[in-house]
């Protein structure tokens, strides 16, 4: 039998888990630690049953981007592209490696608004953050 401190003993790192879930749904027992990744505020969501853990607006998309994308599909791939260009600025890039230490530690849910969170900014950052 191998000691816990024996130096043959590998430890596999876990994979993140990342999770997308639209603000409006109920909490799910397995969400782990809950955070708004929208600019703006959900419309008739009282903060009491968003739930959340965290609301990091400061990562999200720009108004520019996100207005321009308008959650068109056929302009996700051009979306993602300038996103993610977008989340190498400073502010975002701190939020992002954030969002990356917790789901080391942890299940994190990202929270969005959005009708289609497959072909969203949180889509993105479970993307990069899964990784």
């Amino acid at each position: 039998m191998i000691s816990p401190d024996d130096p043959r003993l590998v430890t596999v790192p876990k994979e993140p888990d990342v999770r997308l879930r639209r603000v409006y749904e109920e909490a799910g027992p397995h969400d782990g630690a809950r955070i708004l990744v929208d600019r703006l505020w959900p419309r008739g969501v009282s903060k009491e049953r968003a739930g959340l853990d965290e609301w990091r607006k400061e990562i999200a998309p720009s108004t520019e981007l996100r207005k321009w994308y308008s959650h068109v599909p056929e302009r996700f791939d051009e979306f993602k592209r300038r996103y993610r260009a977008e989340l190498e600025e400073p502010q975002r890039a701190e939020a992002l490696e954030h969002l990356k230490a917790l789901a080391r530690d942890q299940t994190v849910t990202l929270l969005t608004a959005t009708a289609d969170p497959a072909i969203s900014g949180a889509a993105v950052l479970a993307g990069i953050i899964g990784k």
